[in-house]
């Protein structure tokens, strides 16, 4: 079928098509406000574009061929930018993964090897280091304040190109976004600034040149949809990272598989959607274990909230306090049981 696209001309058109400037703005003052907005760019470049880094990586490994497994290397890069003066560098996890090594250009041009502090694939968040001293920084600022509409400036080195400035606005806040892990990523920011692979690991910075996100996913094929973890995660993340090398989240110690429940058992439940989590095992010695959780239980309901899959209860191991307790509503045959779980943290790896 045939389909008319029909154009709505603008209000204050003229005829001929060209659209007249109104009583509030003529010309003059469209060019200052212009202006303003090129200064704003630029004043906040000047200010965060020392702090940022470009990162190389190679990663080796052995690649089948008629001749045998032959050794390969595969180069890569992404961007970082400098938190502490003393060298340390927060990017992505998913930049610095599995890579043997790691190369870091400064904005001075300086090239200097580093090194993996830590890395938190479930945010997708990694610290490096540089032994370097006396080097600018970026400042974190409160991605809480962060409003849909603000202006946003990102800087990253997109296929190579170095020291690359995009803009755009928040789009939307709020997002979550799934982590390589599996795990969901809260409260991502969404921008329309212009990303490309290499921008992995930038800043994302208001107009006060404080980053308020970590430039981290794109839309392959959209246009104009750019995702950042906010820039409160990443405080946190960070310095757990610098401290401890990790990110110790809350275990609960169940390997668990989504099922249908059924219809009379859900709204028993206060369940809109008929499914429940049901407990596949139980790790001796876990906090699970130590509560009386057994296979076959199903979870209902997490803290008087329903379980309808595995992302509230992600979350809420994830801000949940080690040695925390979680009250776990579970179905077990025809009863209804009510078990508190106290919290350990996840088992080293």
């Amino acid at each position: 079928m045939r389909q008319t696209l029909i154009v709505q001309p603008l209000a204050n058109s003229q005829p001929n098509g060209h659209a007249q400037p109104t009583s509030t703005m003529d010309a003059r003052e469209a060019e200052t406000v212009l202006d303003a907005y090129s200064q704003a760019v630029v004043t906040v470049v000047d200010q965060i574009l020392p702090a940022v880094v470009g990162i190389a990586t190679t990663r080796h490994g052995l690649v089948r061929t008629a001749h045998g497994n032959q050794p390969f290397e595969l180069p890569s890069a992404g961007t970082g930018f400098v938190i502490a003066p003393d060298g340390y560098i927060l990017t992505n996890s998913h930049v610095v993964h599995g890579a043997d090594r790691l190369t870091v250009t400064l904005s001075d041009g300086r090239e200097l090897p580093a090194s993996l502090v830590g890395e938190d694939p479930a945010t997708d968040l990694a610290v490096i280091r540089v032994q370097a001293s006396g080097l600018p920084t970026a400042q974190l600022g409160d991605s809480d304040q962060v409003r849909v509409g603000q202006l946003v400036i990102a800087i990253g080195n997109p296929f190579g190109f170095a020291a690359t400035v995009t803009t755009g606005v928040v789009s939307a806040l709020g997002r979550s976004l799934r982590s390589q892990t599996g795990r969901m990523i809260e409260n991502i920011i969404q921008t329309d600034a212009a990303l490309n692979p290499g921008n992995s690991g930038g800043p994302l910075v208001d107009t006060r040149a404080r980053v308020i996100g970590v430039n981290t996913a794109i839309i392959a094929g959209a246009q104009g949809l750019s995702f950042a973890i906010p820039s409160n995660t990443a405080r946190w993340v960070a310095g757990l990272l610098i401290k401890d090398g990790r990110v110790r989240r809350a275990y609960l110690g169940v390997v668990l598989e989504v099922r249908p429940m059924p219809g009379i058992v859900a709204r028993a439940n206060g369940q809109q959607q008929a499914q429940g989590l049901v407990v596949r095992q139980v790790a001796p010695g876990s906090p699970a274990a130590r509560a009386g959780l057994r296979p076959g239980d199903v979870l209902a309901r997490v803290n008087d909230q329903p379980l309808n899959g595995f992302d509230l209860l992600q979350r809420m191991l994830g801000q949940a306090a080690i040695g925390s307790t979680l009250v776990l509503t579970v179905r077990r045959g025809q009863q209804l049981l009510t078990i508190p779980v106290t919290l350990d943290a996840e088992p080293d790896a």
